[in-house]
């Protein structure tokens, strides 16, 4: 593919400020890389784009449909990103469920959904006292139900009391319903040993992501003359990489010490930055704990050493914190950054830093209801007015995201009603999840040409897989990048539907997947026992 030809596909000025393109003062052979690398997007099998060349027409040449709207038109951005746990692997099993639908043999008889991390589509059951507040306030009438508890409606009441019209149907304020962000202030506060949060700080959103966008194309601001850039870990959530290519930002990878337990190392951070400044201006570093997808646990001394890189680059901290209740191996704890941080004391407790959560993750599970929040602490007055104006004119998150979100902040306490089966309930969830978690690691581990480290939180593991030679040889020959080749050859033999690691971002000459933890233990079990046995017939097929 020549240059102009890639240019007619996605136009110069996204590429540049994908880092895709060299610009005006780089070097022809920069300019000759750059190529490379887009053709190679492009025409890659785990692509996106690749998937939908043939029906859609990813060449130069006119769309067939006759639309005022086409691919030659649109923004050039939203043609590069791509969203690995939702891309052709998970189509290709949506559309082997609708052939077992119909009839068709296939070696199995369900698609396991082990791509993407969701608690409820895989068996878990919802928090009884969470979905009961969610009924009140949906449903008011419920009220009257003697079998619901005191406190539960208790905590409907405040909901809806900040609700105009004491409805979920009416608008609330851009950054959410007073009384949820003071409960949110107030978790965090007592999360923290009583450092201080003010609900002013606090924005509530749809889910993590809806708080991670907003605050990122805050930062999309050019730095003299060069496109700003997102540090990012690598293993990483394609959340990231998407929205990075969407706001035409510049990815800066920065690589996790796969033979650390995926630890992250300061010099690997140094090198990194000092490779990017050479052609953006890096100004945010997202830093994901526990990890998403390497399920690694921070240590404190380490998030400090983060904190004071950070400092010292004057980079706005971004902390993904959804899985703070994840944690499962034995000796790792959860620190949260904003405690670390305020405990180190001046001047690294003036630094910008937002951090954010979720009730798709943890115990809860609660995907589909999208409720999450920010917190935003250090930044200047007036870049947080343009921060509520950025989001007021979204209106505001969904009220049942906000709803479920307060009773994430605010669970039943000792004495009330719902607490006993309320506890119960949580520890079951936590004490399976570490079980599924040490039984996942400790099978990949048995496994001939795999290595897997300890899954120390989140919901997912992320092993290597070495493959023959001869197996990416055929990977090449079908034109997929051989993790992807091994993916699909999976699901289309067992029904296991897992991400290639290059969704995810690996070093070079390595293979990985991320698999979740998630489905209840004997689905589990069979479905390891099926990996296992696949496994074993491709080494055969392939050596």
């Amino acid at each position: 593919m020549s240059l102009s030809q890639v240019l007619n596909v996605c136009p110069r000025s996204a590429l540049t400020g994908l880092g895709l393109v060299a610009s005006s003062s780089g070097t022809a052979a920069a300019a000759k890389r750059s190529v490379g690398r887009i053709s190679t997007l492009l025409l890659s099998s785990s692509s996106p784009l690749s998937q939908q060349q043939d029906s859609r027409n990813m060449s130069t040449s006119p769309c067939a449909y006759k639309q005022c709207i086409t691919l030659e038109n649109i923004n050039p951005a939203i043609k590069l990103m791509e969203y690995a746990v939702r891309g052709p692997l998970v189509i290709r099993a949506a559309a082997i469920e609708k052939e077992l639908e119909k009839g068709d043999k296939k070696p199995f008889k369900e698609v396991i959904r082990a791509n993407i991390g969701d608690c409820h589509a895989m068996g878990q059951e919802p928090i009884t006292f969470l979905r009961q507040v969610l009924g009140l306030v949906a449903y008011p009438p419920l009220f009257d139900d003697k079998s619901i508890p005191q406190d539960a409606k208790q905590r409907a009441r405040e909901i809806l009391n900040g609700c105009k019209g004491h409805s979920v149907g009416s608008y609330t304020d851009s950054n959410g319903i007073e009384i949820i962000r003071k409960h949110v202030a107030q978790y965090i506060q007592d999360r923290d040993g009583g450092i201080p949060s003010d609900h002013n700080n606090i924005i509530l959103s749809a889910g993590a992501s809806g708080g991670i966008k907003v605050l990122m194309s805050l930062l999309r601001c050019p730095i003299d003359g060069k496109t700003p850039g997102v540090m990012i870990p690598i293993p990483q959530y394609p959340l990231y990489s998407a929205t990075i290519a969407e706001f035409e930002m510049e990815q800066v990878g920065y690589y996790l010490d796969e033979a650390n337990k995926w630890g992250l190392d300061i010099s690997e951070l140094e090198r990194s930055l000092k490779e990017a400044k050479k052609t953006c201006a890096p100004r945010i570093l997202v830093v994901i704990n526990p990890g998403n997808p390497t399920g690694q646990v921070l240590a404190r001394e380490n998030i400090e050493n983060i904190i004071k890189f950070a400092h010292k680059e004057k980079l706005v901290l971004f902390a993904d914190e959804v899985y703070q209740d994840n944690v499962y191996e034995k000796g790792s704890k959860f620190h949260s950054f904003k405690k670390v941080l305020m405990e180190m004391g001046a001047p690294y407790n003036q630094m910008e830093l937002c951090s954010f959560m979720s009730c798709s993750k943890g115990y809860m599970g609660e995907c589909g209801i999208r409720g999450g929040y920010a917190e935003i602490i250090n930044m200047c007055p007036d870049v947080k007015a343009m921060l509520l104006k950025c989001i007021s004119a979204q209106l505001c998150p969904t009220t049942i995201g906000q709803a479920c979100m307060d009773v994430v902040v605010n669970p039943p306490k000792p004495g009330e009603p719902s607490y006993d089966l309320f506890i119960k309930e949580k520890n079951a969830v936590l004490a399976s999840l570490k079980v599924r978690a040490e039984m996942v690691a400790d099978t990949f581990n048995s496994i001939e040409g795999f290595s897997c480290n300890p899954v120390q939180g989140a919901m997912y593991a992320f092993p290597q897989i070495r493959l023959p030679q001869k197996a990416i040889e055929a990977a090449k020959k079908a034109g997929q990048a051989p993790d992807v080749f091994y993916a699909f050859q999976l699901l289309e033999q067992t029904g296991i539907c897992i991400v290639p690691g290059a969704g995810f971002g690996q070093r070079p000459g390595t293979y990985h997947f991320r698999t979740t933890i998630l489905p209840q233990p004997a689905k589990l079990k069979e479905m390891l026992d099926m990996f296992r046995a696949f496994h074993e017939k491709f080494l055969k097929q392939y050596k």
